[in-house]
């Protein structure tokens, strides 16, 4: 015991021992720290596996989101060129023209009997006029409404060895 006592004494040994004494308390710290960081990587490995699932799953809702899209506007594409197609059939065949001129001289005659105090100039302008109303009408709600409500007043076609 009394060897105990003598080495107990020594300045060497107090700093010894306070020294191993810090080492534990740091190594045990840093035990409880090491535990704690691999439980919050664990953690944020799990979440990060979870985000990128849901990354997954949303990716592919877009894409069939995409897709529908796609298929939709080549559909609405192709239902345009043939409407476009259509329309120039419908506009090239026989008598189109005829009828639009006939029109265009039927609005030209309402126009001249307003105003007929002198026929020739009266009937040019009458007639410009028509042709502007024409190309309006071409397009948009006049082309609608005469379409859905064609002429009242149109003229009729007789042969002229019926008279």
């Amino acid at each position: 015991m009394d060897l105990f006592l003598q080495i107990m004494s020594q300045p060497f040994v107090w700093g010894l021992l306070v020294g191993l004494g810090l080492v534990v308390m740091v190594w045990r710290l840093q035990r409880k720290d090491v535990k704690m960081l691999k439980s919050e990587l664990k953690r944020v490995e799990t979440d990060n596996k979870e985000l990128q699932t849901h990354l997954n799953t949303q990716l592919k809702i877009n894409a069939k989101g995409n897709e529908q899209l796609q298929s939709q506007l080549d559909e609405m594409r192709e239902q345009n060129e043939t409407l476009k197609s259509n329309l120039n059939v419908a506009q090239q065949k026989p008598g189109r023209a005829e009828m639009r001129q006939l029109q265009l001289i039927e609005s030209a005659l309402r126009a001249m009997r307003e105003d007929a105090p002198g026929f020739a100039p009266a009937w040019e302008k009458a007639m410009r006029e028509a042709e502007s109303e024409q190309e309006a009408a071409e397009g948009g709600l006049k082309k609608l409404m005469r379409r859905v409500m064609p002429a009242t007043s149109a003229p009729k076609l007789t042969d002229s060895s019926e008279s």
